[in-house]
């Protein structure tokens, strides 16, 4: 038996607080009746329906996708683009955790499981992100602190985070930079490094927590292994511990 607001958020319909608000303003029915106790109990065989909508539970499936250049993080496209979900041969209603940009590539997870996403997106958990990034000029010490430090991004700091220049090409006239972040807001690392002056030119997500790109080429995915799932469990629950 879990609770009701658990369900639903393992769905993927929403995510446990705007669940719990469904089932106090009466919006969720269980076998017929509306709920709106918050610590309700449902088993596999309830009806759970929510605002009209009945909910399937299915297996939890985990994927690792070294996301392409020029591919859409999202599940359908107006404009008929290339979609994240059309690389992956599963016929279970996922979605992506998090988005990374039409032209970012690199590390990208995919699941069915809601309430993993929002722990996982969430910053409170403080979960790495590693980017690296090609930016035109080099970076001065002054400007290395700041991104340590964080920078102002539409009137909001960033929070702390790790640098590290890994290669400088005076001929370009260019720099390497590792970046690790554990927020994830819109275009967050190119707005980091505009609003010192510098434009980023590549970008990589190379690193979720432990996960890495290893044995992956461009478009290609894999399932997470049991192993990994409970790894990345053990993990958000320490630092949800540790507040």
């Amino acid at each position: 038996m879990e609770r009701l607001q658990k369900v639903i958020a393992e769905s993927g319909m929403t995510s446990r607080r705007k669940a719990e608000g469904l089932i106090t303003s009466g919006k969720v029915k269980v076998d017929g009746k509306v709920i709106t106790e918050l610590g309700f109990k449902v088993s596999d065989n309830n009806e759970i329906v929510v605002d009209g909508v009945k909910i399937n539970k299915e297996d939890k499936v985990y994927y690792l996708l070294n996301k392409p250049r020029g591919v859409i993080t999202t599940t359908n496209d107006d404009k008929g683009r290339k979609t994240v979900i059309d690389l992956i041969s599963d016929d279970k209603r996922i979605y992506p955790v998090g988005r990374l940009d039409y032209d970012t590539t690199g590390v990208l997870l995919l699941t069915n499981d809601g309430e993993f996403a929002n722990n996982m997106m969430h910053p409170k958990n403080e979960i790495d992100k590693v980017y690296i990034a090609k930016i035109n000029g080099f970076l001065t010490p002054k400007d290395i602190i700041a991104l340590k430090n964080g920078v102002i991004i539409d009137n909001v700091k960033t929070s702390k985070a790790r640098v590290k220049v890994r290669k400088v090409d005076k001929d370009t006239h260019t720099s390497i930079v590792e970046l690790t972040i554990h927020e994830g807001r819109n275009h967050q690392v190119k707005n980091m490094f505009s609003s010192l002056g510098y434009e980023v030119l590549k970008l990589k997500r190379e690193r979720i927590a432990f996960l890495d790109l290893k044995g992956l080429n461009s478009g290609e995915y894999r399932r997470l292994t049991p192993k990994e799932v409970s790894k990345l469990y053990v993990l958000l629950n320490e630092k949800k511990s540790s507040k």
